[in-house]
């Protein structure tokens, strides 16, 4: 795979997980208008899961060890680690939700869990191979 394709293929991942951060800022921007006034802190910072996680890890990956594309399980590490931050995102959303509105779930904590074990996962993966 060529250099400038590498190069093409991060920069279209930062760019998505850049979109995801800038949304996550602003749902808990329009969430708190809404919310009388009440936040969480699970609110206030899940924009850090795709922005640590996903912008500053790839941008990282990107510049120091661009190869790691052409690495057989790759793939497999894209779509768990992707997959974890996700779930990650969503956990600190619903825990937010459930925060404000004054409740809790045992689910909430699974989320959290499943989320950190896909991303240790894929990153063993790939180490391993």
């Amino acid at each position: 795979m060529f250099i400038s394709d590498i190069r093409k293929k991060f920069l279209k991942t930062i760019v998505i997980f850049v979109i995801s951060t800038i949304f996550a800022f602003i749902f808990n921007k329009v969430y708190g208008i809404f919310g009388h006034g009440v936040t969480s802190p699970y609110m206030t910072y899940m924009f850090l899961y795709p922005l640590v996680g996903g912008v500053l890890f790839y941008g990282i990956i990107m510049l120091f060890i661009p190869s790691i594309v052409n690495k057989k399980k790759y793939r497999f590490f894209y779509n768990i680690y992707n997959s974890g931050i996700a779930i990650l995102t969503v956990g600190s959303l619903l825990r937010g939700v459930m925060e404000i509105a004054g409740t809790s779930s045992f689910y909430l904590m699974v989320y959290t869990l499943i989320g950190w074990l896909c991303i240790i996962i894929s990153i063993s993966v790939l180490i391993i191979e």
